[in-house]
């Protein structure tokens, strides 16, 4: 995936759905009951059943929105990536083929070589391909790695030689610097700092202190632009200028005004490509309502309160913290790793993107799903065998 993220950096939705399709039909042609026992019971536990209900509440809100079209465009989107990427997670993690890890250390490798010299070297590959001439082209590839290398590290490591493991994480780690996409850079800066403290402190004050970030990330996304404005200093905006601070403060405060004015139920599912259309964004006042044209609020905690209301931000909170509880009994690699990509992850969705886009969808799944292959290595019983029921398998 991130080779080919950084050769078409909208493919890795392609990509795990052909995998998902895959496994989906070897785990067919295997034991086609066994499938069902692998994908319905983790639907029924508490994250499960939150992660159901949240999806039921974005489909609620096409009834009221003003861009059913738009809606429905980004659901199409989001939905199948997310049915290929749950399959993928369900359906991969104990039957991955011994070399597709250190095949995919060589996809690594390549991809951070693809990001570092096509930069250094003024993008011959988009000008040979006749695609856009912007160093931009590359934010997306960077960005997979910085989720994606972290678990895939953690299974060379297990499986050996862990000189390929180092060699993943240093060339990721190369393409995510060398891209301009400070983003990437953030969510790798959270991830190291979230898995040496995931190593060092107690189970639980390691994945308590991941939740309080999380909540905290919630419940302060409305008003994320005020306090910026506020008490960032100018320094730091002089300092963050190719990233565009002040900018994205000014979104942040027009997109929080939005949800003040209508904060229990939102615009509607996907409608932020259109909200300064949205009848919410007449009653702001004129100076809050250009950067609402922007397409999306940069920040994707703000993107659920503006799209989905109070409601769909209580649900996405209910979800993000029923998915750290069951890392607490998890072996200390796997929860410092685990711990790593929830921060890196909410540290991207903090400052970019579009929350529904397939390409980010199908980045976590891949990511997720080298995550429970390395939780496999040390726990085979919980996701090999195909009795494993809602009680013995990990969320």
């Amino acid at each position: 995936m991130p080779l080919a993220m950084a050769l078409a950096n909208r493919s890795s939705p392609l990509v795990v759905a052909i995998a998902a399709l895959l496994f989906l039909a070897g785990r067919c042609l295997e034991d086609a009951g066994a499938v069902r026992r692998l994908l319905l019971p983790p639907l029924a536990t508490p994250p499960g059943l939150a992660a159901l209900v949240f999806l039921a509440w974005c489909a609620a809100t096409l009834a009221w929105t003003p861009f059913p079209a738009l809606s429905l465009r980004m659901a199409g989107e989001f939905v199948p990536t997310l049915v290929a990427a749950y399959l993928l997670v369900r359906l991969a993690p104990g039957r991955m083929p011994g070399f597709a890890a250190p095949l995919s250390a060589a996809m690594v490798v390549l991809a951070g070589l693809t990001i570092a010299v096509g930069l250094a070297a003024g993008l011959p590959l988009q000008r040979a391909l006749g695609q856009r001439m912007a160093e931009f082209v590359y934010n997306r590839p960077a960005l997979t790695l910085a989720v994606v290398a972290g678990p895939l590290a953690l299974v060379l490591w297990r499986q050996g030689p862990r000189v390929v493991a180092l060699a993943a994480l240093a060339f990721a780690a190369l393409g995510i610097l060398r891209s301009v996409s400070g983003a990437a850079a953030m969510g790798l800066a959270a991830g190291l700092a979230m898995f040496v403290l995931g190593r060092l402190l107690p189970a639980r004050l390691a994945v308590g202190l991941a939740g309080l970030g999380l909540g905290l990330a919630v419940a302060l996304a409305p008003v994320e632009g005020d306090l910026l404005d506020r008490f960032m200093p100018e320094a730091a905006h002089e300092r963050l200028v190719h990233s565009s601070s002040r900018a994205r403060v000014a979104i942040a405060r027009s997109f929080g005004a939005a949800v003040a004015a209508d904060p229990w139920v939102g615009a509607g599912f996907g409608t932020s490509a259109r909200f300064a259309e949205a009848p919410v964004a007449a009653r702001l006042d004129p100076e809050m309502r250009t950067l609402l044209a922007v397409g999306h609020p940069h920040n994707a905690f703000l993107q659920v309160w503006a799209e989905l209301g109070t409601a769909g931000a209580v649900l996405a909170a209910a979800v993000l913290m029923l998915m750290l509880a069951p890392l607490v009994a998890w072996p200390a690699g796997e929860r410092a790793t685990a711990l790593a990509l929830v921060a890196a992850a909410a540290a991207i969705a903090f400052v970019e993107h579009n929350t529904w886009a397939a390409w980010w969808t199908a980045g976590l799944g891949a990511a997720i799903t080298w995550l429970r292959d390395a939780r496999s290595r040390t726990a085979p019983h919980t996701l090999s065998r195909p009795e494993a029921g809602p009680d013995r398998t990990p969320s």
